[in-house]
Formats: C-alpha cells, structure tokens, sequence
C-alpha cells in the first residue's frame, strides 16, 4: 500500500510539473476579435451632442490580426437632425497599429455612413494617425482626422468643405483600483457642416470610471465653446454624460 502511494504521488507530481508546459506551448492566436455594447445618457461627437441630448444605444466590433492590421465596425443611434432624416450612424474602420517600446503609432481611415438619410450625401471619409505613449499607469495620446473635400460637409449645398480636427487624451488609472481618469481636449479646423458653421470650435471633457468584471460605468463633464441650436436645444452646452459599457 505504501508503495502505491508514493507511486500515486509520482504520477500526480509529474503531471503537475508538466502542466505549466503544456499551458505556456499554447499558440497565441493570429485574429483577436473584441466587442463592446454600450447604454450613454447623450451621445456627444466632438462635444456636439447627436441625439438631442437624450439616450442612445452603441456597440461594435474589431478583429485583429498579429501583424497591426485590423478592421472594426461601430454604431449608434443618432437624432434624425444629423443625416437628413436618419436615426442611426454606422462607422467603417480600417487601419494599422504597431507598438515601438513605450509608444503605439496607429493609421487608418474612417467612414461614416448613415443609412436611411433619403439619398442625400451625408456619408464621408476621414483618414486619421494618432501616436499613444504610456508612462506607468498613464497615457497620452494625440490624434489628428482629417476629412477631405466632400459634398456631405457643404453648408449651402454646392461648395464641398473639409474639415480638420487635432485633440489631445489623457487617461490614468489608481494603481490597484478599478477606478480610471480621463481628459480630453480637441479642436476643429475649417468651416463646414461639422462645425455648424464656425470656422472652428474646441470641445473638451473631463472623467472618471469605474471598472467591474466585464462592465465599465463612466460619469464625463463635456462642453464646448461655441452655440449649436437644434429644435430649440443648445446640443454644445455644458453638460454630464454617464454610461454602462460591457466588454466581450
């Protein structure tokens, strides 16, 4: 009977000293695919609220592969005053992404596409390149988008606009909490539809979060420093964005 047991005992101490092994053999997969879904008191582009500062429901989905390269496809529901009549904005993204030590240079193209908008030219490209640097539980990012000349951007329906838009983000999380900072900081270029006119305007926004299991909860203080009216409503002013994200 002793001699079973320690035979028993050797059996079980190989195969645990094997197990780390085997785990570590595992192939780190080539396509990653993440997603998220999202419930935001008011969806604010660039500090300009797209939904009349009410609800809205977002999601979206990326695969990427080991070498940068990624695509990924996000969506919201959107006041029909921002595409002629349509009620939801579908974003269409490709692009490149590689880490060199601390920091992570990132170049794609985005295209916004709004469907149910009549026939009306409403959807657009914009290139963007952004660079990120982490410093400990800090990163910095700085980012700049810009659209080329389209008839989705006119503001008299002849004249195709442009339109250029550079921001800064920070983010930092306390070490050992779950909870998160934010800061953002950007500025629009150029006289077109998305700037309502203006020849430019800065939004910024200040936040926290919250992160639980697979659910982050964020409170955002978001302003701007012009005046955009729709129905009676200044969508720029000051105002408190919260919002449920869960991750997959």
């Amino acid at each position: 009977m002793r001699k079973s047991v320690l035979g028993l005992s050797a059996v079980l101490l190989s195969t645990l000293a094997a197990a780390p092994a085997f785990a570590q053999d595992e192939p780190t997969p080539a396509v990653t695919v993440t997603a998220n879904a999202a419930v935001v008191s008011d969806y604010r582009f660039r500090g300009i609220s797209q939904t009349n500062k009410r609800f809205a429901l977002q999601g979206g989905i990326t695969v990427t592969h080991e070498s940068g390269f990624y695509v990924s496809t996000w969506g919201s529901s959107i006041d029909d005053y921002v595409a002629v009549g349509s009620d939801q904005e579908l974003d269409l993204i490709a692009g490149f992404s590689k880490t060199v030590g601390a920091a992570t240079f990132d170049v794609g193209v985005l295209y916004y596409y709004y469907p149910g908008s009549g026939g009306a030219n409403t959807d657009f490209f914009e290139p963007y390149a952004s660079i990120k640097g982490t410093f400990g539980p800090a990163t910095a990012k700085l980012t700049a988008n810009y659209a080329p000349k389209s008839s989705a951007l006119t503001l008299d329906g002849v004249t195709k606009e442009d339109n250029l838009y550079v921001a800064g983000d920070l983010a930092a999380t306390l070490p050992d909490t779950p909870v998160g900072f934010t800061a953002h900081l950007g500025r629009n270029f150029g006289r077109s539809f998305l700037t309502g006119g203006y020849d430019g305007y800065t939004d910024w926004n200040v936040g926290a979060t919250y992160t639980w299991n697979h659910l982050t909860f964020g409170v955002s203080y978001v302003d701007t420093d012009k005046t955009f009216v729709s129905s009676n409503r200044n969508i720029g002013k000051a105002g408190v964005v919260a919002s449920i994200t869960a991750a997959f």
